[in-house]
């Protein structure tokens, strides 16, 4: 690859995913981190698939690699691995023990999609759900048609996050924000 774009792995993080997701150094036609930094520019810029810069591999290959690692969760691992050792260095758990949900109401979708009106804003689409540690860390997402109330989604990401084994004991709700 010969251009660098700002959304670059550089080699330190790179050794921290390679460590914490355990990847298989092998023959390869393209490097893994040039599929890491390709999906990286994909997220950072939400340029499409099919409009991906030629200095990355194919568009179809990292693709590919998104949808199997995405599978097997392993985007998922890497977060939680890196919010631990944040925690950590902070002096904090490891794990979160409260947790602070917020919504947004979003317009989205057509007339045939699953959405529906947010009543006290007068909003069609759908609503998201996103927990936080103190510290502002990801801990969860959750995606609903607009109408559920938040009462409802915080008992379901609950639900979520006991099953997932997570730390979160207590939730604390904040008021709605704005439309965008």
């Amino acid at each position: 690859m010969n251009k660098i774009y700002p959304t670059d792995l550089t080699n330190t993080q790179w050794q921290y995913i390679v460590k914490t997701l355990l990847l298989k150094e092998r023959e390869r036609k393209h490097d893994l981190k040039e599929i890491f930094n390709a999906i990286f520019y994909l997220v950072k810029t939400g340029c499409q698939w099919r409009m991906l810069p030629k200095e990355y591999p194919k568009w179809e290959l990292v693709y590919y690699y998104f949808r199997k690692w995405s599978f097997f969760e392993e985007f998922d691992l890497l977060l939680s691995k890196l919010r631990e050792s944040v925690r950590f260095k902070r002096k904090q758990n490891r794990e979160p023990s409260l947790g602070i949900l917020d919504s947004q109401s979003a317009k989205w979708g057509t007339n045939k999609a699953p959405n529906n009106i947010d009543g006290n804003k007068k909003v069609k689409g759908i609503k998201r759900h996103v927990v936080v540690d103190k510290n502002g860390f990801l801990i969860a997402i959750m995606v609903t048609a607009a109408n559920i109330h938040d009462s409802k989604a915080a008992m379901l990401l609950m639900k979520v996050l006991k099953d997932l084994c997570s730390s979160v004991k207590q939730l604390l709700l904040m008021e709605d924000t704005e439309v965008i």
